[in-house]
């Protein structure tokens, strides 16, 4: 297994390009299912989920292709409708397959799925609203078995709380409805637009992009399409909070600024630089003042749905407070045990306590902080721990970093060419080890 070896406290410089979308990418995987056909998709990035998806796929009958980062996906014949347990287990996603296949078979037996550890993210939302539409649905041996008796019926389906994957589960099976569904209280996540916009140009008839109102209207078959993955926020984000916690200068390109509001407008209140120009946001840290204080405001956050403060940037910028001047308070909203990554930020020397759902983060001088041996508990985490690494004086080893593999493409590459100490080594096996 490998692990990830950081040696802190340089400031990170130069340009960076973002990659396709890890969460606009699987469902617009997924939703190839729907119209057969062959589907060309761009700017797809090569990361251990989407390499899992197109074992998926191919376990349903499809045939797929990557050249870079272009996938080609052909769905003309399809051979089954069983999502199985060995692939699903690691990747939650996996349960997007259920909406395309119940409306163009009619059919799908799906595994309960897995993924990070950060809370129970159940699929209620997705059984529910398939019911709505006339699917009948059972929970069996850990799998969830869809069928429809008749045809599928456009009904109204509201949603609790947004949900992005119930939200582009409940699009793919309605795209094919007889009638009209209406989906209220959608997800409005770029990524859901991203979506929306390929199965538009696959014949679908959708209105209510990026509101929380979505119309579909049913029409009677699908045309395979060529479309590209939006640039993935999330490690956008990412590479921010790193040059905002790093110091120095970093421009990441290739990016759409509009779909981080809510972090550009927190960064800004830390006291963070940063300029946006076309695809592209530059920033930049301001000199540290009298005795060597970090030159960063604390600032509280609350993670919400889109447009709110994302909660897949939590982590992250939990890392940045960590030196930030004052006390910062972090809710997370979202999901209950995405606090994890607290524990091994504290082995650094950072100063947090947890009360319920909400994190109270002491800022601290960048020399009473000190690179240590932590250990990745998830995806997002992952990224927290390796921007804390680098920005902190000493060495910082992460294990368990095939986290990281899941959602960040060629990270440690980037960050080397931004100027980062960081490289990946092989763990030893430890004799007794379990």
């Amino acid at each position: 297994m490998d692990k990830i070896v950081i040696e802190g406290g340089r400031p990170l410089a130069g340009t960076v390009r973002a990659s396709g979308a890890k969460n606009a990418a699987l469902p617009l995987m997924a939703a190839t299912l729907v119209a057969p056909g062959s589907h060309v998709l761009h700017n797809v990035p090569d990361l251990r989920d989407t390499r899992t998806m197109l074992r998926l796929l191919e376990t349903l009958g499809a045939s797929c292709e990557r050249q870079g980062t272009i996938v080609r996906i052909d769905t003309t014949s399809l051979t089954g409708a069983e999502a199985p347990y060995e692939l699903v287990k690691t990747m939650r996603a996996s349960v997007l397959v259920l909406g395309p296949l119940i409306a163009r078979t009619g059919y799908a037996r799906v595994s309960l799925p897995g993924g990070c550890a950060i809370g129970a993210r159940p699929i209620d939302y997705h059984l529910r609203g398939f019911e709505q539409l006339g699917v009948i649905t059972t929970l069996a041996e850990g799998y969830v078995e869809a069928s429809v008796d008749t045809v599928l019926k456009g009904n109204v389906v509201y949603f609790d709380t947004p949900s992005v994957t119930g939200t582009e589960n409940l699009i793919t099976a309605s795209v094919l409805c007889r009638g009209t569904t209406v989906i209220k209280n959608a997800a409005r996540e770029p990524e859901v637009g991203n979506l929306i916009d390929m199965l538009n140009a696959m014949g679908a008839d959708i209105e209510g992009r990026d509101s929380d109102r979505l119309t579909v209207r049913g029409v009677e078959r699908l045309r395979p399409v060529e479309t590209e993955i939006i640039p993935d926020r999330i490690e956008v984000g990412t590479f921010l909070i790193a040059a905002a916690a790093t110091g120095g200068e970093v421009t990441v390109a290739g990016c759409v600024p509009g779909h981080l509001p809510a972090l550009i407008e927190k960064l800004r209140s830390t006291g963070v630089d940063i300029g946006e120009t076309g695809d592209s946001l530059t920033v930049r840290r301001k000199d540290a003042g009298a005795g060597g204080r970090p030159a960063l405001k604390s600032v509280d956050i609350r993670t919400m749905p889109y447009p709110g403060f994302p909660t897949d940037l939590q982590a992250q910028f939990m890392a940045l407070m960590t030196q930030a001047d004052g006390v910062s308070v972090i809710h997370e909203t979202i999901f209950e045990n995405r606090f994890m990554h607290v524990a091994e930020l504290r082995r650094l020397g950072a100063e947090i306590k947890v009360d319920g759902s909400a994190a109270i983060v002491t800022g601290r001088r960048r020399e009473e902080l000190c690179g240590a041996p932590v250990m990745a508990t998830d995806l997002r985490a992952s990224a927290s721990l390796v921007i804390a690494g680098l920005s902190v004086p000493g060495t910082t080893e992460i294990s368990r970093v095939y986290h990281l593999e899941r959602g960040y493409e060629n990270m440690v590459d980037k960050l080397r060419e931004l100027g980062a100490a960081i490289r990946t080594e092989r763990e030893e096996n430890q004799a007794g080890a379990t």
